[in-house]
């Protein structure tokens, strides 16, 4: 018998959400990101736009955005629609689901909830299940682009980059003899009230 490979995105599915080999979805995922990077860095947005169509289409990444949503604390709070992906059925059944065609947004649901300074309540809108899904299914395709051609010392909300790494670059930045000697830090407080 001779093996089979495929070129593209694995398009099997598992028969239950506990049959799902998230170690090989993963690995299948970050291939798929790794060539969207390769894509970017030669400046071939054709090949990038058709990857990330790829990487979007995927069994592995369906089922990694349905994991995600699931998984954080926000999994106990429905949107308007009240349905929430807490049974493996459910998960399995939502990762079937995950479609572009014909896929529209939802309303959201809006909840106040009080500010931490006690002076009112502050909006908070909850998307639907399959929104928060489909999010984190376009995060997959996207992330590998922003972080290709984002600036190399910003350190905000980026994955794998902490306060740490922000320390140490100054630090490196900081420690020659002819670096600056003042260092102003602006903090603006309230300003989209």
């Amino acid at each position: 018998m001779t093996a089979v490979r495929t070129a593209g995105a694995a398009s099997h599915r598992a028969a239950t959400w506990h049959a799902i080999d998230w170690r090989k979805a993963y690995r299948n995922v970050r291939r798929l990101q790794a060539r969207i990077v390769q894509a970017v860095r030669a400046s071939r947005w054709g090949q990038v736009k058709a990857r990330q169509r790829l990487l979007t289409h995927a069994f592995a990444a369906k089922a990694l955005a349905v994991k995600r949503v699931t998984s954080n604390p926000g999994k106990r709070t429905p949107g308007v629609d009240g349905v929430l992906w807490s049974s493996p059925a459910t998960k399995a059944q939502a990762v079937d689901r995950l479609r572009h065609r014909g896929y529209r947004a939802r309303p959201l649901r809006r909840v106040y909830i009080p500010k931490r300074n006690g002076t009112g309540k502050r909006p908070l809108s909850i998307p639907c299940m399959q929104d928060r899904a489909m999010q984190a299914l376009a995060l997959l395709g996207l992330d590998p682009v922003a972080e290709t051609v984002a600036a190399p010392n910003s350190y905000g909300f980026r994955q794998a980059r902490s306060t740490a790494d922000a320390i140490g670059q100054c630090f490196t930045v900081l420690n020659k003899r002819k670096s600056p000697r003042w260092i102003l830090e602006g903090d603006i407080r309230s300003c989209f009230d």
